[in-house]
């Protein structure tokens, strides 16, 4: 490695870490070898393979010196050529060592890498919705990406740092002493020289970089947000296609000249060191030659130090950085750690058990309900803030109770925010309650295993959601061993087959970033017959027909009752005229239930149902 590489990667680790003050906590050390200890094997053989590389790279200086002796002074021609025959067999090895070297990081921090993403992606899968609510879905994103990926730098280039570059250099030093210690000392006295530019450097570049980043983040935003079906959608409608290209114009602009400023601070840095390497190279020339004059030392030696000269200053300038590089390494596990430490709000208990088979009933007993606080289910840093709130929500749901016989439909009607979707919300234990109980055939749902609850427990929220995918892949997510019959069965129940049929790859076709390439129609039928494929024996329709037009929404309507037939179904709807067949209705305002009864009776009693029916 040359200085001016090593200038470089000391300027790097400079300009990317703010950390290098804080004290390395021996706790979170422990837990690191901990999650490491699985490739302990793999880092003991690294550490062995480093040290010799780093034998092997001492090693071809000394062997050059010697080389040039036998050429100057009175050596054979074999001698020569055994010499250089060695340095060939040296570099060989150096070669394959370095390549096992090699594999070994790359095979420990690949494996790190996975091992941590797994456990980040599985732990927030077990997050509530309340979770996932809150976030910011790019900070995420980005304990996946980023941090991970900076935790495993504490393996593949600090830990391989170390030990490589403390070997090199003790041999190294003890190589360049015992050739001359009088050059040795004088080449050391320049590191402070060749240190400090990168330093100072660094300092400035780091800002410039925080800068670029900042200004490519909100140049990213936006792309991101018009680039997008319905941002770009929205600009086309408002006509504001020039005004955008200026506004894009003057943040392009803005990372623009800050690379520029970056670009020209970066070459002074190179340029600056390019003259202190000279002179260290010189004064190891100019010393030597002097001493070799006088015959103090031999003209290989000078060469050995030359060489050696790189050994030297490459390892010191390393290690004086190795504490930065452990630092953003343990500024990215503490990230990683803290979501994994993120104790999940709502988890099976230890009991845990399956629902029988055969019809469910669903029953609320005397509920009560607040949303959770942002300290209960969140992070600060998830959600740009310095300190979460302790403080839950209002109560949203006071008193509720009610009954739904297995087999029965039951509508939940009111104002908008009256609390029906948080009711229907609490049945698949999106949350849970904070007082009363929630059954299904008399269990608690706290007590129910989730995969059984939710494979009994069918929804069709408002949003219709679907993911990028093929219209296959988004029905499959409720039954991956579903076949093409079955799929296109399910389809056709909920009057979508032969829109289906019509694509250019029929079951293949991606539907587009949230459904795009579909209707507001025809994804809410998609996602109901997502649904239907699950075969619930508990439906929940939250708006399951909010964005169908009357023909389609009398087609899903004949489907829907096709498919609740014999389960017990809890529907949620606006358009009165969707649910005045349901068992009962009951209406709810500000979280309680006000009125029940069918819809006979509720028209005619001239209450609140009244008043929403003649609206």
């Amino acid at each position: 490695m040359s200085m001016e590489t090593t200038a470089w990667n000391t300027m790097y680790a400079t300009m990317n870490s703010q950390t290098d003050r804080r004290r390395i906590d021996p706790a979170l050390l422990r837990r690191i070898a901990r999650f490491a200890a699985p490739h302990r094997r793999r880092l003991v053989g690294f550490a062995v393979i480093s040290t010799v590389v780093a034998g092997l790279t001492v090693a071809t200086p000394l062997l050059a010196g010697r080389v040039v002796d036998a050429i100057t002074g009175s050596g054979s021609t074999s001698a020569v050529v055994g010499l250089a025959s060695v340095i060939a067999v040296v570099a060989l090895a150096e070669a394959a060592f370095g390549l096992v070297q090699r594999w070994l990081s790359s095979t420990i921090g690949e494996r790190l890498i996975f091992d941590l993403r797994t456990a980040v992606y599985d732990h927030v899968q077990t997050m509530p919705v309340a979770f996932f609510s809150r976030t910011r879905t790019g900070a995420l994103v980005s304990r996946l990406n980023n941090d991970v990926i900076g935790a495993q730098r504490a393996f593949s280039d600090a830990f391989s740092g170390v030990i490589s570059n403390t070997v090199t250099l003790m041999l190294a030093l003890v190589a360049m002493l015992t050739l001359s210690w009088q050059i040795t000392l004088a080449t050391l006295v320049l590191l402070p020289i060749f240190l400090v530019p990168a330093r100072r450097f660094g300092a400035r570049v780091a800002d410039l970089q925080r800068d670029r980043a900042a200004h490519n983040a909100a140049m990213g935003d936006r792309m991101t947000e018009r680039f997008s079906a319905p941002g770009a959608t929205l600009i086309k409608l408002f006509g504001g296609a020039d005004r955008e290209s200026v506004e894009f114009a003057e943040r392009a602009g803005s990372v623009r000249d800050v690379g520029v400023r970056s670009a020209m601070v970066q070459e002074i840095f190179y340029l600056a060191l390019m003259v202190v390497s000279a002179l260290a190279l010189a004064l190891v020339y100019g010393a030597g030659g002097v001493l070799a004059l006088h015959g103090q030392i031999q003209t290989g030696t000078i060469v050995s130090l030359a060489m050696l000269l790189t050994r030297l200053y490459a390892p010191l300038t390393a290690l004086a950085n190795t504490r930065v590089e452990a630092m953003s390494a343990m500024v990215s596990f503490e990230r990683v750690f803290e979501v994994l430490d993120l104790v999940p709000l709502i988890r099976d208990r230890a009991d845990a058990r399956e629902l029988p088979d055969g019809p469910l009933g669903v029953e609320f007993d005397q509920v009560a309900f607040s949303y959770p606080s942002a300290a209960q289910i969140s992070l600060a840093s998830l959600e740009e803030v310095a300190v979460l709130n302790p403080r839950a929500g209002r109560q949203v749901l006071h008193d509720v109770s009610f009954t739904v016989e297995p087999g029965q439909t039951v509508a939940l009607v009111g104002s908008s925010g009256a609390g029906k979707s948080t009711i229907a919300g609490l049945v698949p234990r999106l949350f849970d309650v904070d007082s009363g109980a929630v059954r299904i055939n008399g269990v608690d749902v706290r007590d129910l295993e989730s995969s059984s609850l939710h494979a009994s427990v069918g929804m069709v929220t408002q949003d219709g959601h679907l993911f990028h995918d093929s219209v296959r892949a988004n029905l499959s997510l409720a039954r991956r061993d579903a076949t093409d019959d079955e799929l296109w069965d399910v389809l056709r129940r909920a009057r979508l087959d032969g829109v289906v049929a019509a694509l250019p790859e029929g079951l293949d076709t991606v539907v587009g970033e949230r459904g795009y390439r579909f209707s507001g129609g025809e994804r809410q039928r998609l996602t109901i017959a997502r649904v239907l494929l699950a075969k619930p024996r508990v439906v929940i329709l939250d708006e399951a027909t909010a964005h169908l037009d009357t023909t389609s929404e009398a087609q899903v309507q004949l489907a829907l009752s096709e498919a609740l037939e014999g389960r017990t179904a809890i529907v949620i709807a606006h358009r009165l005229a969707t649910i005045r067949d349901a068992d009962r209705i009951l209406v709810v305002e500000d979280g309680r239930v006000v009125e029940s009864g069918p819809h006979r009776d509720l028209v005619h009693a001239g209450g609140r149902y009244a008043e929403l029916y003649r609206a």
